[in-house]
């Protein structure tokens, strides 16, 4: 199996739980991952994320020539592609619209809380991006700010976006974006999310900053 059919199929089976954890309703969401430093694979528009087939994938350079496959990429193909210019060692990236996530995103809210330890190793804070019109070379660019900081994001009154070495590791990511989401949702329901003390605190971020800098 080449590397280029490997990933095609794991670009489909990523879309299959987007789609089955509801985090992209009908033909939303994007999907795209490096197959080289030239090329990129990435999910058609207006196909349903849940029942993609790896042909359908299309393989595009980082100006968005369409190099093999039929149809057209997704709207938002600008927004990845930018983030693979930005930073050659990104080698995932994963857009959609995960309810509790995107709740936050229309509200205007960062999650910038630090509740669980996991959380704050593997995703730390994520900040809003200011709305720009989706598809748009505004919100590719609007995005590039906290590429470097940052792990993923919440465009806002538009949904989430997430990055990675890999396209698994963006689509863990957002799994747990959305978990983080829930979590900072229902505890402030109950009463207020309680952060975690200082020093416990401090000392995972300093874990997580260790653990990027390996190239985490």
């Amino acid at each position: 199996m080449s590397d280029e059919t490997h990933l095609r199929e794991l670009i489909c089976e990523i879309g299959r739980r987007v789609w089955q954890r509801g985090m992209a309703s009908a033909n939303s969401g994007n999907i795209s991952a490096r197959l080289d430093e030239e090329t990129i694979l990435i999910t058609p528009t207006l196909v349903s994320k849940g029942f993609m087939r790896p042909e359908q994938v299309l393989a595009v350079d980082l100006d968005g020539k369409v190099l093999r496959g039929e149809g057209h990429p997704t709207t938002e193909t600008p927004m990845h592609l930018r983030v693979y210019r930005e930073r050659a060692d990104i080698g995932g990236v994963v857009h959609a619209h995960p309810p509790m996530a995107t709740a936050f995103a229309v509200a205007g809210k960062p999650l910038d809380l630090h509740l669980i330890p996991e959380a704050v190793i593997f995703l730390g804070e994520v900040p809003l991006v200011p709305f720009r019109p989706p598809g748009s070379p505004e919100l590719a660019e609007a995005v590039v700010p906290y590429l470097e900081d940052y792990d993923a994001v919440l465009l806002e009154n538009h949904g989430a976006l997430c990055w990675g070495s890999d396209v698994e590791q963006a689509y863990h990511r957002l799994e747990t974006l959305e978990f983080c989401a829930a979590v900072t949702l229902y505890s402030q329901i109950l009463g207020g999310a309680r952060e975690l003390p200082p020093e416990p605190k401090a000392n995972l971020l300093a874990l997580r900053r260790m653990m990027k800098g390996k190239g985490g």
